[in-house]
């Protein structure tokens, strides 16, 4: 299946496999364009939308019953789209809120929040949905519902249920005029770190030093 006939006439726009592939197909051509720059003003909020509407495909895909490929070893996806200039544009157009902290499994106790990049964790999502979307539009659906519900819940689920969460926290931080924590200190390459450690390393940042550039209402 070409791109030319991802969105044919002639496929059931009810179809299940039709529905999950827009979805990821309209989250990887939106995020490509929030990380062009041109309007980072709305990028934030747009990310939030973004980010939300995944999830619902993401949502569907864990509620439905397992999907077995037809084949028994993955066919070769091609080779993997190169991410290292998205990354570095989403991480330029987000500093310095990229970072915040995150806890990967919030059944496993007494886990210590470590840091997290919204900017990786976009790129990462994306590549999980780019290796089932190349194998949507070879024509082998099975096999790309397969990965994206496979990677669902091995890995992109969980990535970009943490990123909707920052960027919830980050929006709701402006418009409720609360101000944000400082995180100049805080650093993906650090260690596991507790709670005493992320508080000292937070220091004072006002939201109205981040309201203008990420599009949102200024503080009063």
């Amino acid at each position: 299946m070409s791109d030319a006939t991802l969105h044919a006439t002639g496929l059931n726009p009810d179809d299940f496999a039709v529905q999950i592939a827009d979805q990821i197909e309209s989250f990887l051509v939106a995020v490509t364009e929030v990380a062009k720059g041109d309007e980072p003003d709305s990028a934030v909020p747009f990310l939030l939308l973004e980010v939300s509407q995944l999830l619902l495909a993401g949502g569907r895909l864990g509620a439905h019953e397992d999907i077995v490929p037809d084949e028994r070893y993955e066919p070769d996806p091609g080779p993997e789209q190169d991410v290292d200039e998205l990354r570095e544009r989403l991480a330029a157009m987000l500093d310095p809120v990229d970072v915040y902290s995150e806890v990967f499994d919030p059944y496993e106790p007494r886990k210590a929040p470590v840091p997290a990049r919204i900017s990786d964790d976009l790129v990462d999502v994306m590549a999980d949905l780019r290796h089932g979307m190349a194998h949507y539009r070879a024509g082998r659906t099975t096999e790309a519902l397969w990965w994206w519900q496979f990677s669902y819940f091995s890995n992109w689920g969980s990535t970009a249920s943490a990123t909707l969460r920052a960027l919830q926290s980050l929006v709701a931080h402006v418009r409720l005029n609360q101000p944000l924590a400082e995180l100049d200190g805080l650093d993906t390459d650090q260690e596991l770190m507790g709670d005493e450690t992320l508080e000292f390393e937070a220091g004072q940042v006002m939201a109205e030093e981040i309201a203008g550039p990420l599009g949102l209402r200024k503080v009063k």
